[in-house]
């Protein structure tokens, strides 16, 4: 005899939402903490708190001599502006720091795809970061002013020393952290030498060449105001680092600080305007960097 079982039957029911509640996600936030979201709101207001603690230092000192406050340096960089001095000296210095800079940048990836094609370029590379890169640019600079004299080969010189060796070591350290499996999947296709570093190694190794780029840059921009409040004019013309360098010597403490804040201005404009654009089209929508 047997035995059949019959698998229980379940009880059938209709579950009725209620689709008269919100839900939490449809709640829209307060104003105060959707503008909290936003980074550039959040970056304003911390300029805003450093400006605010900048001229209560400034009036609590009461000395402009020592410390003008934000409101005085407001007044004397608009006032360079208008006149076009300070924009003048802006763009001297700018149009050395790009000479020097695309300079150093090729000279950079030379050196480095030499070392990651040859084993003679890694020891090239490896034994030249050495002795140089721990080298301050502006030590650099007496000996400059000795090989190319009083003007932009000089400042261009040391530029390209500020960016050569952080941008090389940052690229060589992208490649060499570059998976097997891509390298391998280049030499099946037939890439070798020049080639494999063009078309694998660079896509991959992205993220850290931004990085030597942007290292490059600060190194290259603050090496260059340096060399010019040294010895300040290139071709009987002073850039921002003399500009700062004068106002000083004339006790103009408020156009000082505002070539300062100049150097600042660019530096945040550089970083926003270009870096970052740069980042958000390739790494970063790549999913390589987040």
């Amino acid at each position: 005899m047997s035995l059949v079982l019959d698998p229980p039957v379940r009880q059938e029911y209709v579950h009725v939402t209620n689709t008269a509640a919100p839900r939490a996600v449809d709640i829209p936030l307060p104003l105060a903490r959707r503008a909290w979201e936003q980074a550039w709101l959040r970056k304003i207001f911390i300029l805003v708190v450093l400006a605010v603690v900048w001229e209560g230092l400034a009036r609590w000192q009461n000395n402009d001599l020592l410390l003008p406050g934000f409101v005085q340096t407001a007044q004397a960089f608009a006032s360079g502006v208008a006149s076009g001095e300070l924009l003048d000296r802006v763009r001297i210095s700018l149009a050395v720091l790009l000479q020097g800079y695309a300079a150093g940048i090729v000279a950079a990836f030379v050196l480095t795809a030499l070392a990651a094609s040859t084993r003679i370029g890694r020891d090239l590379l490896e034994t030249l970061t050495s002795m140089f890169n721990p080298l301050p640019a502006i030590a650099l600079l007496p000996l400059a002013l000795l090989w190319f004299g009083l003007g932009k080969g000089s400042l261009i010189f040391v530029i390209v020393h500020a960016v050569l060796w952080p941008l090389a070591l940052g690229a060589y350290g992208g490649f060499q952290s570059v998976p097997e499996t891509l390298r391998m999947a280049g030499r099946n296709y037939g890439l070798s030498g020049l080639r494999l570093v063009l078309h694998i190694l660079v896509p991959a190794a992205l993220p850290s060449i931004l990085s030597g780029l942007k290292i490059g840059w600060a190194f290259a921009w603050r090496t260059l105001i340096a060399a010019e409040l040294v010895f300040g004019t290139t071709g009987g013309q002073g850039g921002l680092g003399w500009y700062i360098f004068q106002n000083r010597n004339e006790l103009y403490t408020d156009k000082v600080f505002a070539g300062l804040a100049a150097v600042i201005l660019i530096g945040l404009l550089v970083e926003n305007v270009v870096f970052r654009p740069l980042e958000s089209v390739t790494v970063k929508r790549w999913g390589m960097q987040r």
